[in-house]
């Protein structure tokens, strides 16, 4: 995203970037959120979501009327004790395949809940399974507390397919993880969630957006804005048009009134994932949420670590929200 010229001013403020507007720059973010009646916000909700679609070149693949066949390949099995641990390929469109994780409880008296498990950027779908990673084993420790995990490799910086571009694939991939648990009779598909840190966070964030099948998301070590992903970070989620329509608040908005908890650890410094600038990104969040009359279902937790996922949070959240 390029700025009209070069009479732009930034101030580097101490709690984050905060950009001074001129007469020739770009009108940033024209469909914030503000508040309004339910109705109004479902009506806003759709429009957004719509311009979202067009925006990730998406509107193909949503508009599908038939759904594109899984064509299913398992390439392992193993018995965890608790559960099953499968290893997947499916197709995601019509000339691509991904490869998934996918564990299944081995005792469960009903369908069970199921979660998304999303890693970050420098990591694959196997990191969350990793209890010595950041992601502290999150998908293990859900596989064992008898919920079906699923997870796929969205690190990647090529785009696959010529029409495409990269979050759009990427969100893409995931859609089709959700796809798939519902395809499964042991999965209850009115409880479907999802979780991640970092990049994980980010595409958390966009899935529980765009796909309303997700009931709860935990969103870990992402929640900011977009001037201070500007700044020594991954340009990966930079898209044409979307920094004039939008801030991250307004996207994660797009959950409302489902469950949202959002991770930052009080490690993270000014350049990184700043628990001051989550605070007020939080705040424009609740606004909808009180608007659906549901103000307490969009959580930050605040936890002393760093740039990781906070597992007993996590994991409480799930067990009270799907579970």
């Amino acid at each position: 995203m390029k700025r009209k010229n070069h009479c732009a001013i930034v101030f580097l403020a101490y709690l984050g970037f905060t950009a001074i507007a001129t007469a020739d720059e770009p009108n940033y973010r024209s469909m914030k959120y503000t508040p309004r009646s339910q109705e109004e916000a479902v009506a806003w909700q759709k429009e957004l979501r719509a311009k979202l679609f067009h925006i990730l070149k998406m509107d193909d693949l949503v508009a599908l009327k038939t759904p594109i066949s899984f064509d299913a390949n398992t390439l392992s099995s193993e018995d965890m004790g608790k559960y099953t641990k499968q290893e997947i390929e499916i197709n995601s469109t019509a000339g691509r395949r991904i490869s998934l994780i996918v564990t299944l409880p081995k005792k469960a008296d009903s369908p069970c809940p199921a979660v998304v498990c999303i890693h970050g950027h420098g990591g694959s779908r196997a990191i969350v399974y990793d209890a010595s990673s950041i992601y502290k084993g999150f998908a293990t420790s859900l596989a064992e507390d008898g919920f079906a995990t699923i997870a796929t490799d969205v690190g990647q910086h090529e785009v696959y397919e010529k029409t495409r571009i990269l979050m759009g694939e990427r969100l893409r991939d995931l859609m089709r993880c959700v796809d798939y648990l519902e395809s499964l009779k042991e999965v209850d598909k009115s409880r479907i969630g999802c979780a991640g840190l970092s990049l994980g966070g980010e595409m958390t964030m966009w899935l529980a957006a765009m796909d309303e099948r997700i009931m709860a998301a935990v969103s870990a070590g992402f929640l900011t804005v977009m001037d201070q992903m500007e700044q020594n970070h991954c340009l990966c989620w930079k898209s044409e048009g979307l920094r004039e329509l939008v801030d991250y608040a307004d996207i994660y908005s797009l959950i409302a009134p489902r469950y949202l908890l959002c991770q930052n650890g009080l490690k993270e410094g000014p350049k990184d994932f700043y628990v001051p600038i989550a605070r007020d990104a939080m705040q424009e969040i609740k606004q909808i949420y009180q608007d659906f009359g549901q103000p307490y279902r969009a959580i930050l937790d605040v936890h002393p670590g760093g740039h990781e996922i906070d597992l007993p949070v996590l994991m409480a959240f799930f067990e009270r929200n799907l579970k």
